[in-house]
């Protein structure tokens, strides 16, 4: 591993701070003034402002090629931006799935003329898009999936259903993945196409979550009509197309969120008084504050050997299912212990310490466990892939889709 910049990283480094300094205003002490949800529609329009001039200063996707608005840059470059961004009150959080997941799938498999017609709008912030992958009865298991694509001509007819689908009331173009042969092992008969949003047929209804928020959304498909040319890659290779996509949700929910960490939670104790005294005296808090921290350095040095295989223009190895099976629990287990302290005012979400951010992410940590894989979904690819065990037992790996369930 290594720490430090090299010159060209460290030059690029400036370039972009003076950049920010210029059109962007640091974030002060308070948190409140810059923690938004992505569920607020009202700042949408100032997001898509942001995106706008970012884009047109070419750090909207610094790795991605001249001709589609990137500078054709190092994955490190990316990083290096979205490091010195962070320290500025800047609205994001809008744009992170297509431009993270959707638009680099439709890189792989979409033809030029599609990637004319979609990659700038959506680099610009013009156009949302949202990725249609889980199901009520299929969470995890995303070849599970039950809405199924019958071909019609030169065209593919959907029905069915998607949930927890983020963003997809407000998005203008999705990625979806289809069941078009049930006659085949569950991996084998999937496709997956682009679709508009606002296509006759697609309802977006949100649902409410306990933090009172409305992010996730059901999507109910009935008799959509998609052209054939909006498929991405060949009919039942739909899995292939799928991975490349969930690979890329994976870093991304691995990397640091900026939600509140060991610091604060050591602010919270030093001034919590308990029965026997200072909560930071107290024994137990020491211990559970200490293996935080313990965990917060494994995940710095696992995300720096990440960043490294970047600089070095490598493909970063199962590193971030590593991180994300740790960052997750961590971040609600850590919120659980804050509002612990905090007593009665745990429940309460506002003119608290953390300025509520502790009970966001006690609520919000439960999405961030299931987001881009479960916790036993990343177990098994660390004990698979990493550890090289055994691979666990999948009874149905070669049962046609149509006979699982069915008894004998």
């Amino acid at each position: 591993m290594d720490f430090n910049d090299a010159p060209e990283e460290a030059a690029f480094r400036a370039e972009v701070r003076k950049w920010l300094e210029a059109n962007a205003r640091r974030k002060s002490d308070d948190k409140q003034a810059y923690r938004a949800r992505s569920d607020d529609t009202a700042l949408l329009k100032s997001a898509k402002e942001w995106q706008a001039k970012k884009a047109a200063a070419g750090y909207a996707r610094i790795t991605w090629p001249k001709e589609y608005g990137g500078q054709g840059g190092t994955p490190i470059q990316q990083v290096i931006y979205q490091q010195e961004e962070s320290n500025f009150l800047v609205p994001l959080g809008f744009f992170d799935i297509g431009l993270g997941m959707c638009i680099p799938t439709m890189m792989a498999y979409a033809t030029k003329e599609q990637l004319k017609r979609h990659v700038k709008p959506a680099l610009y912030g013009e156009e949302v898009w949202c990725q249609l992958f889980s199901e009520p009865a299929a969470g995890s298991d995303v070849a599970g999936i039950r809405t199924r694509a019958e071909r019609d001509g030169n065209d593919w007819i959907i029905n069915g259903q998607k949930v927890w689908t983020s963003g997809a009331h407000y998005s203008d173009w999705g990625i979806i993945i289809t069941r078009t042969d049930p006659n085949v092992p569950k991996h084998q008969g999937l496709t997956m196409f682009f679709l508009n949003m606002k296509s006759p047929g697609v309802e977006a209804r949100p649902i409410k979550q306990i933090s009172g928020g409305a992010n996730f959304n059901e999507v109910f498909f009935t008799n959509v009509r998609v052209p054939d040319a909006q498929r991405l890659g060949k009919v039942g290779e739909g899995w292939k197309a799928a991975l490349t996509t969930l690979m890329n949700e994976r870093l991304a929910v691995g990397m640091p969120s900026g939600g509140l960490d060991v610091d604060e939670l050591l602010e919270l104790a030093r001034g919590t008084e308990l029965e026997d005294g200072p909560a930071i005296r107290n024994g137990h808090v020491r211990a559970k504050i200490a293996d935080w921290y313990v965990q917060a350095q494994g995940l710095k040095y696992t995300r720096y050997r990440t960043l490294t295989a970047l600089s070095k223009g490598q493909t970063p190895g199962p590193e971030s299912s590593i991180i994300k099976v740790i960052a997750a629990p961590k971040m609600q287990d850590l919120g659980a212990m804050a509002m612990e302290l905090m007593g009665p005012a745990g429940i309460m979400t506002s003119d608290v310490p953390g300025s509520g951010g502790f009970q966001a992410q006690w609520i919000g940590g439960a999405g961030f466990r299931i987001a881009g894989g479960t916790d036993e979904i990343l177990r098994n690819i660390v004990a698979e892939r990493v550890l090289g065990l055994p691979q666990d037992v999948r009874v149905d790996k070669d049962v046609p889709f149509n006979q699982l369930g069915k008894t004998k």
